[in-house]
């Protein structure tokens, strides 16, 4: 039977075809206008972010704009390479396009990422038709990714990349948040500074990720995403203008890159928004990264790991023999086994490291060998040992040990049964460090091994590619407790997930269950003591993304004692994370999830607060949760920690008090 269409029916339908062919005429006209008036735009999906691009005076510019705000106002973007400046020419027609990053991460603090982006590749040819790049954008709702694609250079084969120069022009009174570095060789440790940009000296050196705080509350944090056989970026400041910088090649200063064309250069982030807790959020460092390149993944267990080397070794006076020895390392597997701590590191003893060296200090000598245990340690034996009660071992070792013998060195770390190492020392990131580094990771991935970095610069989202790139350090942290007089504060504890935390997993030697008031804090190598109250580093664990805990104290430090519980249940990798509510260089409140459980873990400076804490963010249902809190004598007996047990709904607010260097904590279960 047919359906008649009325008159009007039909007149509708012909008056949303024609809107609907005068908004695509529109829409098409619009970025060919845009282009033709040499500018380009593109727009978040959810349009929020605006990004625009000319020439002016054959100089690349771009332009970024918030919810109709401008964040930044004609940028410069130019490169240098194979001694000549890129002056560009001529804008070839951008393609655009748009698409959804979906994917699971197998270590991270979100399992499953879907996030829509709009992209725009823009073509430029040298003036002399000698070279060409193009620029690459891609928006995000939460920020924007810059990179380039060295296509051709002047007729050469290779590329000598001598400077990619971005500046950033944010507007009068912006505030910086950044770590000022002293020059390219560096561990990236150090204490984050917080001034307005004109105050910034000339001639600094900031490392990333640098957060920036712009006039009305908007935050743009800078970063970079898939650092591959290229060099790290920092900015610098050079009369009165910020500009990115990369590290040369060791031994000189010009030479910046070496490549074959074509070569991509790692996205310039720039993590853009309103709430400051979006930015912790954020995927968009591993969207931008290529996808898992490791098939197997079963035997990557992200986990939690002893540290001996922070707490000094310490070990029971009945124990036979201590060293670098089967006893020792029995020790402390066995302190494992009976907390379910997934790994075991083997450092070192008597300052002397696990392995033949002949080098002062942990430095390499010229007969160090990774590969050779020293006389009374079998690795072998331990390993067996260790797999018999259900806990992994991993090693400490010194990049320049390890580089030489590579190949053999995780042959036979794979025979003796190791499941990962830390690579310490590495202190650079130019392209020569940098692909070391992924050289390291991809060979470690074929022996079935696990990497942690120390001495090491920021990551870059490479655990989506290679999720056996557990964490970084690139942070100063509570292992300066051991030598430092004053002792870390929890002042640069509460920095830390607005700078160096935004660029991903942040190793910082968690765990010290020795905490005193400020006025009676000294040094200690053995037994390191802690500022800031327990709670405080109960909810470390939680407020910072770190797929690989450690566990820094000795076995008597811990057991017994109250929280110790809630360090043997906190997960290191997590399905979903949300920032509750934070205030930058002031408090933090963080819920991660991890199947049908949650975490909460709250940390504060040394101002004492109270926080509301909603549960809003709890879906449906009834559940139960263990609260762990300062107790009100904390100020003098930071050590003291009340735990509670408390039913919770999604409608319940909580009302957490923090101590001065507090923290509260809670874990929550579906009941």
């Amino acid at each position: 039977m047919r359906r008649r269409v009325s008159l009007t029916t039909f007149n509708e339908i012909l008056a949303l075809m024609k809107r609907l062919f005068f908004f695509i005429f529109s829409l098409l006209c619009t970025q060919e206008f845009a282009f033709a008036q040499n500018k380009i735009l593109l727009s978040s999906p959810d349009n929020q972010i605006t990004f625009s691009f000319r020439l002016i005076q054959n100089t690349g510019t771009y332009s970024i704009s918030y919810k109709g705000k401008s964040i930044i106002e004609n940028g410069e973007l130019a490169l240098s390479f194979n001694k000549r400046d890129f002056i560009v020419g001529e804008i070839r027609k951008p393609i655009y396009r748009q698409a959804i990053e979906e994917y699971e991460l197998v270590v991270g603090k979100t399992k499953s990422v879907k996030d829509p982006y709009r992209e725009v590749v823009i073509p430029l040819n040298h003036k002399t038709k000698g070279a060409q790049v193009n620029l690459i954008v891609k928006i995000f709702n939460d920020g924007i990714g810059l990179r380039y694609e060295f296509v051709s250079g002047y007729g050469m084969d290779s590329l000598i990349l001598e400077d990619e120069r971005m500046s950033f022009k944010f507007p009068v009174n912006t505030i910086a948040r950044t770590l000022i570095l002293p020059n390219y060789t560096s561990s990236h440790e150090g204490f984050y500074q917080t001034s307005t940009i004109d105050r910034l000296k000339d001639g600094i050196l900031m490392d990333l990720p640098t957060l920036f705080e712009l006039p009305g509350a908007v935050y743009c944090a800078v970063t970079e995403a898939a650092l591959v056989d290229y060099a790290g970026m920092y900015i610098t400041k050079e009369n009165g203008v910020l500009n990115t910088t990369l590290s040369p090649w060791p031994g000189q200063t010009s030479v910046k890159v070496k490549a074959k064309f074509p070569h991509k250069s790692p996205w310039r982030v720039l993590l853009i928004s309103d709430r400051v807790g979006s930015l912790i959020e954020s995927n968009i460092i591993t969207d931008l990264n290529e996808p898992n390149s490791i098939e197997d993944v079963s035997w990557l267990k992200p986990g939690k790991t002893t540290f001996p080397w922070w707490n000094g070794n310490v070990l029971p006076d009945t124990l036979n023999a201590p060293g670098n020895n089967f006893v020792t390392q029995q020790y402390y597997i066995d302190f494992c086994a009976r907390n379910k701590i997934e790994y075991h590191s083997v450092v070192e003893y008597g300052l002397h490291q696990w392995y033949v060296d002949d080098g002062v200090g942990f430095a390499p000598g010229p007969h160090s060998n990774p590969t050779k245990a020293v006389p009374g340690l079998d690795m072998k034996q331990v390993c067996d040992y260790a797999k018999s009660k259900g806990v992994g071992v991993r090693v400490w070792v010194h990049w320049a040990a390890l580089y030489p013998r590579l190949d053999s060195a995780f042959a036979q770390y794979e025979k003796w049964g190791l499941s990962g190492m830390m690579v310490d020392f590495m202190d650079r990131d130019d392209q020569q460090m940098v692909n070391i580094q992924n050289e390291i990771l991809k060979k470690a991935a074929q022996h079935h091994l696990h990497i942690q970095f120390h001495g090491a610069c920021k990551p870059t989202g490479l655990h989506r590619t290679y999720p056996n790139e557990f964490t970084r350090e690139g942070t100063l942290n509570y292992e300066i407790n051991k030598w430092d007089k004053k002792g870390l504060s929890p002042d640069h504890d509460i920095m830390i997930p607005f700078t160096r935390m935004l660029a991903g997993s942040t190793d910082y030697h968690l765990g010290g269950f020795r905490a005193v008031p400020a006025a009676e804090f000294r040094r200690q190598y053995t037994r390191p003591l802690m500022l800031g109250t327990r709670a405080h580093m109960l909810a470390m664990y939680v407020v910072l993304e770190n797929y690989l805990g450690m566990v820094c104290d000795y076995p008597e430090a811990y057991e017994g004692q109250p929280g110790f519980d809630f360090i043997k249940e906190v997960p290191t990798v997590w399905d979903e994370t949300k920032v509750l509510d934070a205030k930058v260089g002031e408090f933090i409140v963080i819920a991660r999830r991890k199947g049908t459980e949650w975490f909460v873990g709250a940390i504060t400076n040394q101002q004492p607060r109270m926080l509301d804490i909603r549960m809003k963010f709890l879906p449906p249902g009834n559940y139960v949760g263990a609260i762990y809190r300062d107790e009100s004598d904390s100020s003098v007996n930071p050590n003291n920690i009340n735990i509670t047990g408390k039913r919770l709904t999604p409608l319940d607010n909580i009302a957490a008090q923090l101590g001065s260097g507090g923290g509260f904590i809670m874990h929550i279960k579906p009941k």
